[in-house]
C-alpha cells in the first residue's frame, strides 16, 4: 500500500483522494505488481486510514536507511545538508503546522532522513536527533553542513563524537565567536575565487581560509573561512561577507572544497523544499490530521529522491513523464 501510494505521488497525486483515484484506475495486473492481490482496488478511506496509522518517524528512518545505500561520496567524503521546513498547509485553528527537519545528500540530491520537531520545542535539538540516524564515521567520515542557527557546541560535539566533521556558518547568534572570526587578519590572507553566470546575474565568490587559532575555543574547530559573495544583476551590485568554521583541516578541506560544501548546502532549499512547495504544492495541501502531513511529506521526499537517482534534473518534467503512463511509476519504485 505504501508502494502504491508512493507510485501515485510520483505520478502527481497530492491528496488521499487523488491517490485513491489513481489506484482505482490501475488494472488487476498492475495492482499485483506491488502485492495488492484482491480483486478490487483499495478505497480512498482505506488508503487514508493506512497512511494515518503509519508511524511517521519509523517510515522516515526506513526510507532514509534505504536511500543511504543508494548514495555515495563527494570528493571522497559523504556530505549531508540539514535544514527544516514548516508544512504550512497543515496548520489548523487549534494546531500549529508541523515543522520537519530533513537531511539531503549533496552528491545525489536525495533525502536521507526526516524528523518532526517536537511540540513546544525548536529545530536545534531535532537536528541532533536526526544525526543519530546516520553512521557519520562511514566513508572516511561524513561532513555535515547546517545554517547559523545550528552553530552550537552541543551539535558540533555530537558530530565529532559520531566520527564526522561539521561546517557551520557563524553569525550574530554567536557574538563572541563572530567577533573573533571577523577580527582575524584577513587582509593578509590570499583568496581563491570562482565566478558563476546565469539567470541574468553574475556571482563572484572569494574564499580565504586560516587555521583556527588556539584562542578560538569553539569545540573541534580546525579552520575558519571568510567568504565574500559579490552579485551583479544589471547595474545593481550587492556584497555579502560570511564566516565559516569547520572541524575539517586544510588537508581534508582545502579552500575550493570548503567553498563547494558551503555553496552546495543551499541545495536543500532549491532541490527539496522549493520542489515540495512548487511542484507538489505542499503548502496548500489539505492533509492536516495526525501523522498525515509528515507521511505525505515523506512520500514527496522519496519521490524526489527516486527521480534524482533516475537522473532527473527537472522534477516537474519528470513527474509529467511518469503521469503519462501508469507503468512508469511502478517501474521506478520496483527498480530502485
Amino acid at each position: 500500500m505504501v508502494a502504491v501510494a508512493l507510485s501515485a505521488v510520483l505520478a502527481g497525486a497530492r491528496s488521499y483522494a487523488a491517490i485513491g483515484q489513481w489506484v482505482g484506475e490501475l488494472s488487476a495486473e498492475q495492482r499485483c505488481q506491488v502485492g495488492l492481490t484482491r480483486a478490487y482496488a483499495p478505497s480512498v478511506a482505506t488508503i487514508r486510514r493506512l497512511l494515518l496509522s503509519l508511524e511517521a518517524d519509523a517510515l522516515d528512518a526506513l526510507l532514509g536507511a534505504y536511500m543511504w545505500t543508494r548514495t555515495g561520496v563527494v570528493a571522497d567524503r559523504r556530505v549531508i545538508a540539514i535544514d527544516g521546513k514548516t508544512v504550512r498547509g497543515a496548520r489548523t485553528a487549534t494546531t500549529t503546522a508541523p515543522h520537519l527537519v530533513c537531511a539531503l545528500d549533496h552528491g545525489t540530491g536525495t533525502v536521507l532522513g526526516q524528523v518532526a520537531t517536537a511540540a513546544k520545542s525548536n529545530e536545534i535539538p531535532t537536528v541532533r536527533t536526526l544525526l543519530t540516524c546516520f553512521d557519520l564515521s562511514a566513508d572516511g567520515g561524513a561532513v555535515v553542513t547546517v545554517d547559523a542557527m545550528h552553530t552550537q557546541t552541543e551539535t558540533a560535539q555530537a558530530i565529532i563524537d559520531a566520527g564526522g566533521d561539521y561546517v557551520f556558518t557563524v553569525k550574530a547568534n554567536q557574538p563572541k565567536l563572530y567577533k573573533a572570526c571577523k577580527n582575524l587578519p584577513w587582509a593578509a590572507v590570499k583568496s581563491s575565487s570562482s565566478v558563476q553566470r546565469g539567470h541574468g546575474r553574475r556571482a563572484h565568490r572569494a574564499i580565504k581560509t586560516v587555521t583556527a587559532p588556539e584562542w578560538i575555543t569553539f569545540v573541534g574547530a580546525k579552520q575558519v573561512a571568510q567568504i565574500r559573495r559579490t552579485t551583479t544583476r544589471g547595474a545593481k551590485k550587492s556584497v555579502e561577507i560570511v564566516y565559516i568554521i569547520t572541524s575539517a583541516d586544510h588537508l581534508a578541506a582545502p579552500p575550493a572544497t570548503l567553498a563547494a560544501w558551503v555553496h552546495d548546502h543551499w541545495g536543500i532549499e532549491n532541490r527539496v523544499h522549493w520542489v515540495r512547495d512548487v511542484t507538489f504544492d505542499e503548502d496548500r495541501s489539505h492533509v492536516r490530521t495526525g501523522n498525515g502531513p509528515q507521511v505525505m511529506a515523506t512520500l514527496r521526499n522519496t519521490a524526489i529522491s527516486l527521480l534524482r537517482l533516475a537522473g532527473a534534473t527537472n522534477i516537474a518534467a519528470a513527474q509529467r513523464h511518469h503521469a503519462a503512463n501508469q507503468s512508469r511509476p511502478f517501474n521506478l519504485v520496483l527498480t530502485w
